[in-house]
């Protein structure tokens, strides 16, 4: 099995998302389905299409955090982690060398990411450029839009 390494905390954010759409979400989509059955004709209703459109994506949206959460392995138990290289779990410092700022991301699984957040997946063309470098390397990443160079100023956890 493929593992999917998560920190506690995205851990229990998924289970509580999983929750929602469990029990808030299904039963949300079910009045709605409810109601649009009460206007009659369902053939040329379209709130009956919305709400089972909204059904059919809560359900593959179950499904995809089911399976993601099976596989997933909680960081805190792993105690071979790197501490000097870029892992996931690390909070890397970079120095953009184009345009000399400095800004920094944390690598999370994919079940975590949130760029806004500044958490990026490993599986990104970042994220795994980062992996396994230490402090004061050089990095170049090829992105769709070209290359970067960064500067890794500092690993944490």
């Amino acid at each position: 099995m493929q593992y999917i390494y998560v920190t506690r905390a995205g851990y229990e954010k998924s289970r509580e998302e999983l929750k929602f759409l469990k029990t808030v979400k299904r039963k949300e989509i079910a009045n709605a389905l409810h109601y649009a059955r009460s206007l009659g004709d369902l053939r040329e209703n379209s709130e009956y299409d919305a709400a089972k459109n909204a059904q059919a994506l809560n359900e593959i949206k179950i499904s995809e955090l089911e399976e993601k959460l099976n596989k997933a392995k909680i960081l805190e138990e792993e105690t071979n982690i790197p501490k000097d290289k870029v892992s996931i779990g690390s909070t890397v410092k970079l120095k953009d060398m184009n345009t000399q700022k400095e800004f920094q991301y944390t690598l999370v699984s994919e079940i975590e990411a949130d760029y806004d957040q500044g958490k990026i997946s490993t599986s990104s063309p970042i994220g795994q450029s980062l992996l396994g470098h230490k402090e004061n390397e050089i990095v170049k990443i090829k992105i769709p839009a070209g290359t970067l160079i960064y500067k890794i100023l500092k690993i944490s956890r």
